[in-house]
């Protein structure tokens, strides 16, 4: 096995870098936030931190910039009504997705346990990644440049991201409008311990597989797969 190197770590985030458009001062912030506890665990001679102090960071940053946001844009609004807006948009499942839609997860640094029973499609990590990563942004670039991030790839087409939580019903009316089919879900495996269970799920249209998905339920890995079969579509639409 390769011998991990700090110079390394960074660089195999520069890509991370480019697909944010952020270029950072200090990339030892950016390689903190990728660092799950797990793999911290495991090479603490070589690291410093896990991204857990940058998460607490970038969850109040983001709760700021969500603020102001909400504040400007429903000026009905009172103080509870804001609150619980804030708490349904900025969310775990939504954050995950956004994150997912800028390939975060590929660069998260997870220790080999966690990596291989799938921690790497984890709503919570994911999330708690992205939040890790606005916290390194706000330390690196400021508030003005984590606000920049925020509003470019998290609170935009909030509506859109929300309703993409429910992606099973999206996936069935693109399905059923454009190829007069309904998606079919089949459990292909199951591993962990009772007490923490993961279900994987494959979804087919017209009798293909289309895209897989994992989850600590059965309905979450049906989510994860139907999000991933959207994306698919999508990404086949575009180009």
């Amino acid at each position: 096995m390769e011998e991990k190197t700090l110079e390394g770590l960074v660089k195999e985030l520069e890509g991370l870098q480019k697909r944010i458009g952020v270029t950072f001062h200090d990339p030892t912030l950016l390689l903190s936030a990728m660092t799950h506890s797990s793999f911290y665990n495991e090479h603490r001679k070589l690291l410093t931190c896990d991204n857990e102090r940058l998460e607490f960071l970038g969850d109040a940053v983001l709760e700021l910039v969500s603020s102001e946001l909400l504040f400007h844009t429903h000026t009905e609004m009172q103080e509870g009504e804001l609150t619980t807006l804030r708490a349904k948009k900025v969310c775990e499942p939504t954050l995950a997705h956004c994150a997912r839609l800028f390939d975060l997860p590929k660069y998260i640094l997870l220790g080999r346990g966690e990596d291989m029973s799938g921690g790497r499609n984890r709503d919570s990590i994911v999330s708690d990644a992205l939040e890790a990563l606005i916290g390194a942004i706000f330390l690196d670039q400021g508030f003005e440049g984590a606000k920049a991030f925020v509003l470019r790839f998290v609170l935009i087409d909030l509506e859109e991201k929300e309703l993409f939580r429910d992606s099973k019903t999206i996936l069935q009316e693109i399905v059923q409008e454009r190829m007069g089919e309904k998606p079919v879900y089949t459990l292909i495996g199951e591993d962990g311990p009772e007490h923490d269970r993961i279900f994987y799920m494959s979804v087919s249209i017209g009798g293909k597989e289309y895209a897989k998905g994992q989850g600590s339920s059965k309905k979450a890995a049906q989510q994860m797969a139907a999000e991933q079969a959207i994306l698919k579509i999508r990404k086949k639409n575009n180009n």
